[in-house]
């Protein structure tokens, strides 16, 4: 019996206007899809903490002219920390924002944003690619979905999520159960030993691959050259991996017209 394809890509919470890299892994599964049928599924990172991945650049209308947006946090231990999941977006922020977009977008975008729930920053990501019309005929599956950790694999490499001075934070697991967050260079911070399951856990990155195709099962998998070069395809390799469309000024975003 054959079975349908299943045409995957993977990106973390990447600005509120999505990376051009994204856009082109969105259009590079689509006409995979145009070519051999079955699904596409975005499996949306939101576990990741990482603060940098959701910076913004955008291009002045009228000169050109770069400008980098990103969101702030109530405190630096959910800054540097917790899960993009969980970290909140500010109604200063929000309104600040908004009034700065029309120098770089459509004006009705910066209604938009003002439109989207006050939640978490992937949250907030998430629908605003919606509203943009990427994510339209794709399934979603996103990597803090505790029904989704609870069903993956057990895997040696990963983080937990754990309550830290009244933050949710991702700490590093090390193979003697110590619990950490990296504060910088050699640096790291030993938390209180406490009880976790798999519904609090989410891959390092070498792990992600195999985690994630435990459940999705894709038959297809679309990424940069760089992310090729670190993927294990030794851990899936029954996919068949596709590399993205190239596309220029990658890092910066993709706004809508």
């Amino acid at each position: 019996m054959t079975t349908a394809p299943v045409i995957c890509f993977g990106q973390q919470p990447c600005g509120i206007f999505p990376k051009r890299f994204l856009y082109a892994k969105v259009q590079s599964a689509r006409k995979l899809q145009s070519e051999i049928g079955g699904k596409i599924v975005f499996f949306y990172h939101d576990s990741d903490h990482d603060p940098r991945e959701t910076k913004t650049i955008l291009r002045h209308r009228k000169n050109g002219e770069a400008f980098e947006i990103n969101f702030t946090q109530e405190n630096k231990l959910q800054r540097k920390y917790s899960p993009l999941y969980l970290k909140r977006v500010l109604p200063d922020w929000r309104e600040k924002t908004a009034i700065q977009l029309p120098a770089y977008v459509d004006k009705h975008w910066a209604d938009h944003l003002r439109q989207i729930p006050l939640t978490s920053v992937a949250d907030f990501c998430l629908e605003m690619y919606r509203l943009m019309g990427l994510l339209e005929g794709i399934e979603v599956v996103r990597s803090s979905d505790k029904s989704f950790r609870s069903a993956a694999c057990d895997i040696p490499d990963f983080y937990v999520d754990v309550p830290f001075e009244g933050e949710i934070v991702r700490a590093r697991h090390l193979e003697n159960g110590t619990l950490c967050l990296h504060e910088g260079g050699n640096s790291f911070l030993n938390l209180p030993a406490t009880q976790f399951d798999k519904s609090q856990i989410s891959p390092a990155r070498d792990t992600r691959l195999a985690w994630m195709q435990s459940v999705l099962r894709c038959t297809h998998y679309v990424s940069g050259a760089s992310e090729q070069q670190y993927m294990r395809k030794a851990d899936a390799p029954e996919i068949t991996y596709i590399e993205r469309k190239s596309i220029d000024r990658s890092d910066e975003a993709y706004t809508p017209e």
